[in-house]
């Protein structure tokens, strides 16, 4: 009976709570500037961009390994914002060496192109993601080393 006094009260039953996506932490991790003078930022970010989304994701766990795109020049550019370097890693020490091709995506604007992150006055994006080229879900080799 008091089961049923319950659920007639309302307090046995609660509205499903509404999906809060995970939380975007703008601290920054890494940070350089391209040969163009472009300050870029990594920010630790969140499982869909950042530090935290690529290191896991695609094996990429050194702002060395960033740098080594980020100090070239720009390869793809939209002219939006969206920036696109690319590098390679040679693997070192062994008589056959195997190389990989990386890139590093920038967004160097104020808010995503979506809308759903904003850097904050006077801030950018940054980087979003890096990747392997031609390697299973693009996850970087454990030989590489990135």
């Amino acid at each position: 009976m008091a089961f049923a006094a319950s659920l007639m009260s309302g307090t046995a039953s609660a509205a499903p709570m509404p999906v809060v996506p995970h939380p975007w932490d703008q601290r920054i991790k890494c940070q350089t500037d391209d040969p163009e003078g472009r300050h870029i930022v990594t920010r630790y970010g969140n499982s869909e961009l950042g530090w935290y989304h690529f290191t896991g994701r695609h094996n990429i766990k050194k702002c060395s390994t960033l740098y080594a795109a980020l100090h070239g020049r720009v390869d793809r550019d939209d002219h939006h914002g969206h920036l696109e370097y690319d590098g390679v890693v040679f693997e070192t020490g062994v008589p056959r060496p195997r190389q990989v091709k990386f890139t590093v995506v920038v967004q160097y604007t104020r808010k995503t192109t979506d809308g759903r992150y904003d850097a904050g006055r006077g801030q950018k994006i940054g980087v979003i993601t890096a990747y392997c080229h031609n390697q299973p879900g693009n996850k970087c080799p454990a030989w590489a080393k990135l």
